[in-house]
């Protein structure tokens, strides 16, 4: 949804209000988008340290489908900047979210520590 929506100027304007919505699905498209700003080699808002400052609060009692956009938008910043690399490494270890999960070949693991080794290996990041 999110990258439909991201097509138009007045809806990421609306994605952008998501943040707090009383909605879990409106919360979940707005840290897929903020995740999506990042992976697109886009330059970032300037919002990452609110972020991850958010991420730390609010992850831990986020329903599970915000728990994982979330969790998605740490391990994008934690690839593409380095300077929060290790914060966002230490938010997998607090959480253990995705920790032992079993994947498929081949697929990318959502646990922040792994997570952000691959893709940023996979880079050469």
């Amino acid at each position: 949804m999110a990258n439909q929506l991201s097509k138009d100027k007045k809806t990421i304007t609306l994605m952008e209000s998501w943040q707090n919505s009383p909605s879990s699905l409106q919360r979940r498209v707005y840290w897929y988008y903020q995740a999506r700003l990042r992976w697109l080699g886009q330059t970032p808002p300037p919002n990452t340290e609110a972020l991850l400052s958010t991420i730390e609060k609010q992850i831990a009692s986020e329903k599970s489908e915000v728990q994982w956009a979330m969790n998605f938008t740490a391990g994008w910043i934690g690839v593409f900047d380095i300077k929060y690399r290790r914060r966002c490494i230490e938010i997998g270890h607090r959480t253990g979210l995705y920790k032992g999960d079993k994947l498929s070949k081949g697929c990318t693991p959502d646990y922040l520590p792994e997570f952000i080794r691959f893709e940023s290996t996979k880079r050469s990041l």
